[in-house]
């Protein structure tokens, strides 16, 4: 039984998770950095352990000092939530080996299907279509150039162990492939710890659908409908919605079995994503699992009226799922929104300092999800997002003006932040209709900064 659990990780997902183990009556432990010591997270934790300094590696990357934390505050369990340390299976086998609960799946699950070579692989074996690729690690440029050049360009440099849109860049040409391959490298390094990659085909302009599945250790795999992600800018999303608006229903309904046949091939269990390119033709592939609690889960909570953190610790503390598919049912449509310290009339440049005025929306349909508050001074040591707007409506249209209404209410001076960009996306005619593939938050970009300069 989980009466007490850390939480190894910082700003609006560990308040996330803070509020679900207080309705569970579980305790916590939150850790942070000397740069976040009056963080919000801090705050509202039970206790909290500072755990190094402001660089990552020195803190929410620094395993040995949260496990220590967890140990010495006498904590049955720790949540990773997303990013860090959430899916690096040396972490989880130190949590379990010091007999403490990962909330998670096993690490030898976590390895297998955080290493994306090895998953596109496991995929392929269950009959899941992938995306073409190498076979194996690329160990340099020169051995990637030369398998790039047999895939056939555009191709994606992807990191073996990366997720969350870091250690990827996308090459459209033979000249550019060093210093891409090079860059996406370092980068997987330096938010890893590991800088194994692997090339596969680029599709352009997909659209980027990924299910939402949950499994237990008893076999039960069910899935909670898919979401959207396609609005994403250097491969960072943005915005997120689901159901997904113009989806097919022969297809989804392919794609949710396939996510929950992927679940089987690995024997998962825990909360987790499928992620699925569609393209044009209505074709799909398999792009890959991330094994962790996703950004967007609100927007599958919203239509499914699901709380994904709890079920995520139900899990993790040997319960069955409790759930049939016939029992989860898709209601409305919701959206959410980033809002990011950055500027968006500057190429969406990250930004830090002090919060001088905060004001959040609300309203009927509306759900914010922060780490922030009033005087909160942001630092510049980590990811850019602030807050999570989301917004649920009957139809598709309520949620959007709904959107549109918050982002007019979401104020935060000091800094500079994007929610005026968001609400300018809110009124263009191929957000509206849904048609919007992987390509339309760039050129949104660049219709914004070209009319903000005039």
């Amino acid at each position: 039984m989980i009466r007490k659990l850390l939480i190894a990780n910082r700003g609006e997902i560990a308040v996330r998770i803070i509020r679900t183990c207080r309705e569970m009556g579980i305790r916590t432990v939150a850790v942070y950095s000397t740069a976040d010591a009056n963080a919000l997270h801090v705050q509202m934790a039970d206790e909290s352990v500072c755990i190094g300094g402001p660089a990552a590696k020195d803190s929410y990357l620094n395993m040995n000092n949260i496990i220590q934390a967890a140990c010495q505050t006498g904590c049955d369990a720790i949540h990773p939530g997303f990013g860090f340390l959430s899916e690096n299976a040396l972490f989880a086998r130190l949590v379990e080996a010091v007999g403490l609960v990962f909330i998670g799946p096993k690490a030898d699950v976590i390895e297998r299907m955080g290493n994306k070579n090895e998953a596109r692989k496991t995929m392929q074996e269950a009959g899941i279509p992938v995306i073409e690729g190498t076979p194996g690690i690329v160990s340099n440029w020169k051995r990637g150039l030369k398998a790039a050049d047999q895939i056939g360009f555009p191709v994606m440099i992807k990191a073996a162990n990366g997720g969350g849109g870091k250690g990827m860049r996308i090459v459209h040409d033979h000249d550019a492939f060093k210093n891409a391959f090079l860059e996406a490298k370092a980068e997987a390094k330096a938010c890893f710890g590991n800088d194994d990659m692997y090339i596969e085909k680029y599709i352009e302009n997909p659209k980027h659908v990924e299910i939402q599945v949950a499994a237990d250790e008893f076999g039960n795999v069910v899935h909670l409908f898919e979401r959207d992600c396609s609005f994403q800018i250097r491969n960072q999303k943005m915005l997120e919605e689901a159901p997904c608006f113009l989806l097919d229903d022969k297809i989804r309904k392919a794609m949710c079995k396939d996510a929950v046949k992927a679940c089987q091939a690995v024997h998962y269990s825990s909360l987790g994503t499928i992620e699925f390119l569609l393209d044009a033709s209505g074709t799909y592939y398999f792009m890959e699992m991330n094994t962790r609690i996703q950004v967007e889960h609100p927007v599958t909570e919203m239509i499914t009226g699901l709380d994904l953190v709890k079920l995520q610790i139900r899990i993790a503390n040997h319960n069955p799922l409790g759930l049939k598919q016939k029992d989860i049912v898709c209601r409305g449509h919701a959206m959410e929104c980033r809002i990011n310290a950055e500027d968006a009339k500057a190429d969406l440049k990250p930004d830090a300092g002090k919060i001088t005025f905060l004001n959040l929306p609300g309203g009927r349909g509306v759900r914010v999800d922060g780490g922030i508050y009033d005087g909160y001074t942001v630092p510049p040591f980590y990811d850019s997002m602030l807050v999570k707007v989301i917004t649920f409506g009957d139809t598709r249209l309520e949620c959007i003006k709904k959107m549109r209404q918050a982002m007019e209410e979401c104020v935060i001076d000091g800094i500079h932040t994007n929610e005026e960009f968001h609400y300018f996306v809110l009124h263009q005619k191929e957000l509206i209709e849904g048609v919007y593939d992987t390509s339309f938050a760039q050129k949104c970009l660049k219709e914004w900064m070209e009319n903000e300069s005039v």
